[in-house]
């Protein structure tokens, strides 16, 4: 079997794995998934009018296709919040050891998690975008290649903050260091444009909110769900994704491959 072909089939036995423990212990991924929702509901319900009135909207409808697209990418930073915790598990119980002593392609347990990482945010995205959609939100002004660059946005955004989760995972001492080393990947929406624009915020602060990652890809994403201009952002966005994707596949491999554990 050539070194490819065993790459996938080990990559394929680790994704089924780690779908399997995310089907048998469910309570993480809901337990995380249930944050964006509740700020959802929160700030459409609660602070709807307030929030719409403030930026200069008619009514909450049009707070609701303002909020939603943060909202998006703050629920994939939430769900990559478990795998940091699944990977510092691996690390610490003796499995990894395990499987350094068995004739399997050593990468393959890393790329199990990402790609099982990855699937996991995408149907998370896809039930909190039905939560919205069932609130009001609308995207009608959207092609369908707008559609699918948004999709493609979401499945790179969700690998970038995989692989930064997986070296988060990797060096931590137990899951609950491993939550809370990942946890600016719920904080840093909170303070991006997703719930506010960039414009409204002090200016002081204003730069904190724009230059970072979740700011361009939120109003790349914004304008592409909603049919507006996206400007420069949409290279912005895409460089941020592939600049944390490789900067965490290298900080991961290089962690996990001298981790004697």
């Amino acid at each position: 079997m050539s070194s490819l072909s065993l790459a996938v089939r080990d990559s394929s036995t680790m994704l089924r794995r780690n779908l399997l423990h995310a089907r048998r212990y469910p309570s993480l991924t809901l337990n995380l998934l249930l944050t964006p929702i509740m700020l959802l509901l929160l700030f459409v319900y609660i602070f709807g009018d307030a929030m719409s009135a403030g930026i200069g909207g008619g009514d909450r409808s049009e707070y609701i296709a303002y909020l939603v697209p943060g909202l998006l990418l703050m629920t994939i930073g939430s769900t990559t919040i478990g795998t940091a915790v699944s990977v510092s598990n691996d690390m610490t119980e003796g499995i990894i050891a395990r499987f350094r002593t068995m004739a399997i392609h050593r990468g393959s347990v890393l790329i199990g998690h990402v790609i099982g990482s990855v699937l996991q945010s995408i149907a998370s995205v896809v039930l909190v975008g039905a939560v919205a959609v069932a609130i009001g939100f609308r995207s009608t002004n959207a092609t369908a290649l707008e559609w699918l660059a948004a999709f493609g946005l979401l499945v790179l955004f969700a690998l970038a903050l995989t692989w930064i989760a997986v070296g988060m995972g990797l060096i931590s001492p137990n899951a609950e260091a491993a939550s809370n080393n990942a946890m600016p990947l719920i904080f840093l929406p909170l303070i991006s444009s997703a719930f506010v624009p960039v414009d409204g915020m002090p200016g002081w602060f204003q730069p904190i909110a724009e230059y970072q990652p979740f700011t361009p890809a939120i109003e790349t994403l914004r304008g592409l769900l909603l049919g507006t201009e996206i400007g420069h952002n949409g290279w912005l966005a895409v460089a941020w994704c592939l600049g944390l994707a490789v900067l965490g596949y290298f900080w991961s491999a290089a962690k996990f491959n001298r981790d004697p554990k």
